[in-house]
């Protein structure tokens, strides 16, 4: 290959040949070095904004990749939740809308500062956790849109489960006072069970009180497909926020009503029969708790 240095009085005229041009003697025996051609300023910079974009973008990729590579497991993070619900009512909520994905075994959530607007929901198994997680990315809970991953560290549910737990000083306090809570709560879930009114959905006919025992009813004519839902053998601890929650995620819900004089029963309205029989199809049986899957027909009109 030609070197850069040639003599004046050259030029190339293709396939590395050069022929002599009329110069003045003094010019043609004058040494000088032929620079490749530089590129306009603006050229340039656009090739050095480029450079520094893609750079930052690698690095934020890094940044994220590395930020997402928190192996799936059995427990979600949820924060961007809102921070005016109260503590229990946040839980009840919560178990209700995720326990469509699988069998719940704890929600946390904390009133302390560091903690508020999150929380952290146990499941029983990683499919449920991922179903969850995938299914509810984004969901508005409480005007909110929730943004949910899998939690950092072990839950110390699943800790003690697989034998790998080990106690945080800082937290025993917190945990022993609240096992009382839980025991009582716990045991309140356990002496729930489904509304004798009710128990015709379960396969046996509903009875009513009769002074010479349980008289059964007749079954009635279920009322025909309407744009009202009647729900039954919810639990006492129902809001109607949670019912809203579980409802709103289908087109065309309107409201939910619930009758103060008597609870474990509410309506859900929504813009047509068409879109009512989608919500009681896909909700029905569904557990807020476990011992009360809902009943859903359509209301009497």
């Amino acid at each position: 290959m030609r070197s850069w240095e040639k003599k004046r009085g050259e030029v190339e005229v293709g396939d590395g040949n050069w022929k002599p041009v009329h110069l003045t003697s003094n010019e043609a025996q004058q040494p000088f070095l032929l620079e490749p051609p530089t590129p306009p300023p603006a050229l340039w910079l656009r090739v050095l904004f480029t450079s520094v974009v893609s750079l930052s973008i690698r690095k934020m990729s890094e940044v994220i990749t590395a930020g997402g590579e928190i192996p799936q497991n059995m427990t979600i993070y949820i924060n961007n939740l809102n921070e005016k619900i109260k503590m229990d009512e946040l839980k009840k909520s919560l178990r209700a809308v995720f326990s469509q994905f699988g069998k719940i075994l704890e929600v946390l959530a904390f009133k302390t500062l560091k903690h508020k607007g999150q929380a952290w929901v146990v499941f029983e198994d990683v499919s449920s956790a991922t179903n969850a997680l995938r299914q509810m990315q984004g969901f508005p809970f409480y005007d909110k849109p929730m943004r949910i991953q899998y939690a950092k560290t072990k839950s110390d549910v699943i800790a003690k489960a697989d034998g790998t737990f080990v106690p945080r000083e800082r937290r025993k306090r917190h945990d022993d006072k609240g096992k009382k809570r839980k025991d009582q709560h716990d045991a309140n879930l356990a002496g729930m069970g489904v509304n004798p009114g009710y128990a015709g959905a379960y396969g046996a006919p509903p009875t009513i009180p009769y002074p010479g025992g349980a008289k059964s009813m007749v079954p009635e004519a279920p009322a025909p497909p309407n744009n009202i839902l009647f729900i039954q053998n919810l639990p006492n601890e129902t809001t109607t926020m949670m019912l809203q929650m579980l409802f709103l995620q289908y087109p065309g819900f309107k409201e939910v009503r619930m009758v103060e004089t008597k609870p474990g029963i509410a309506f859900v309205e929504y813009g047509d029969e068409m879109q009512s029989s989608v919500a009681m199809q896909n909700l029905q049986g569904f557990k807020i708790t476990p011992q009360n899957p809902m009943l859903i027909t359509y209301a009497k009109k």
